[in-house]
This record gives structure tokens, C-alpha cells and sequence, in this order.
């Protein structure tokens, strides 16, 4: 007789959930063969990807998202703070990526084997969230760069006639999200203007203003996207 396999969400945020009110669940360690990651327990999973106070460039993507994995995890919502590419992007809007592109590279569990993944967002998963969230624009191309360094004026040119917004850690995670078998879907909530198209220098402590402003927002965010994925 068949069972059915209980589907289990989890959530993956960063800068933009510092100053945001998160439910009460129960933090638990857990190790992998990648590295241990600490993941809050409960209805969902949710896992604070700049553990150790990490920059971009140093977070243990294959270790968060094996801990997912471990878990049970099924689907992972992966919410990142974006720059916008193009000035109709405003700053405060919210996008649900459909496909992303990366200038780095991304890391893979498939290390030692010959393994061809088709990565991209789960299109059922995004649409879900899409209906979730009805305010965020669906549709747009996410570009992950290296970091931590902000990018160039010049590099800023390039990548917005490859894509819509960026930052630098959702496609590692969707990657691998699809390596372990998981559904994923983005949530981008746009800080701030990429460098050079703002006549306000970009800082990371333009980043921190932004995500305490929206701290309210994002709470019910993460809150409507429990309730309406779990």
C-alpha cells in the first residue's frame, strides 16, 4: 500500500529577515556531510543562511541545504534581498523570480559523480506563492553574483541586459534545492537600486535601513507564506 509522503516547507532568509518577527520554533543542530547548519524547527523549517555572521561568499550553501534535505524538506521558499536592475524596479517592491543566472560559480553536492541537473524554479511552487503574495510582480531574471563586494557601474550595464534584479546567494540555493529533489521558489524583496543607477552611493548600511523598514512587511510575508504553503 502506498504512503503518502508528507510534504514539509522550508523557508531560507537572510538580511531581509534581521529585523523581522519570525514564529517561535526550536533551533536544532544539524550535521551533514557538508558541515552542521542550525535550522528553527516547527511547522516549517527555517534556516538563517548568514549563520556565523558568513558574507555571501562564505555561507555553507551545500550544508544548509542538505540540513533541509535531512529534515524531510519537499519545498523550499528561498527569500533574498535584490538590487534593481532597471529603474522600473522600484526600490520596496517584491518580485517572484521565473529563472535566474549566475556570474559565479555554484556549488554542487555532485562532486565526484557525472550528474546533469535541470536547474530552475519549481513553476507549480512559484505560481503558489505568486497567488500567496498577490502584490509581487511574477516573472523576472534573477543574476547571483560572487560578493561580498557590491558590483561595478560598468558590471551593473552587463548583467541588467541579462536580467531584472541582483544579489548573491538564491541561485546557489536553488540549485542544489533541485540536486536534493526539492521543489524551490523565490521571493525577492528589492532594497535597493544596483550601483550606479541611484544618485545615493549604495551601501550595506543602505541594505540594513531597508530591511528595517520593511520589517513589518516581511514578518507577514513569512508568515502568509506558512499558512498558505505548509
Amino acid at each position: 500500500m502506498d504512503r503518502k509522503v508528507r510534504e514539509m516547507l522550508g523557508i531560507i532568509g537572510g538580511t531581509s529577515l534581521l529585523y523581522a518577527e519570525l514564529p517561535e520554533l526550536e533551533k536544532k543542530v544539524v550535521y551533514t556531510p557538508f558541515g552542521n547548519s542550525e535550522v528553527f524547527i516547527g511547522d516549517c523549517a527555517l534556516l538563517l543562511r548568514h549563520q556565523g555572521e558568513r558574507p555571501p561568499h562564505r555561507i555553507n550553501f551545500r550544508s544548509h541545504l542538505a540540513a533541509l534535505a535531512v529534515l524531510g524538506v519537499t519545498r523550499v521558499v528561498t527569500i533574498g534581498s535584490a538590487g534593481s536592475l532597471h529603474r522600473e524596479i522600484l526600490p520596496g517592491s517584491l518580485i517572484v523570480p521565473d529563472d535566474y543566472v549566475s556570474s559565479s560559480t555554484i556549488p554542487s553536492i555532485h562532486e565526484y559523480r557525472i550528474r546533469h541537473v535541470h536547474p530552475g524554479f519549481t513553476a507549480s511552487l512559484m505560481h503558489r506563492l505568486a497567488a500567496i503574495i498577490p502584490e509581487a510582480r511574477v516573472g523576472g531574471i534573477y543574476v547571483q553574483t560572487r560578493g561580498p563586494r557590491i558590483e561595478t557601474v560598468a558590471e551593473v550595464q552587463a548583467l541588467a541586459r541579462a536580467g531584472d534584479v541582483v544579489g548573491m546567494t538564491i541561485a546557489s540555493e536553488a540549485t542544489l534545492a533541485i540536486e536534493l529533489g526539492m521543489e524551490v521558489a523565490a521571493l525577492c524583496t528589492i532594497d535597493n537600486y544596483a550601483n550606479g543607477l541611484s544618485d545615493e552611493a549604495l551601501t550595506y548600511d543602505h541594505i540594513l535601513a531597508s530591511a528595517a523598514e520593511h520589517r513589518e512587511r516581511t514578518s507577514g510575508l513569512v508568515k502568509r507564506i506558512i499558512g498558505g504553503i505548509v
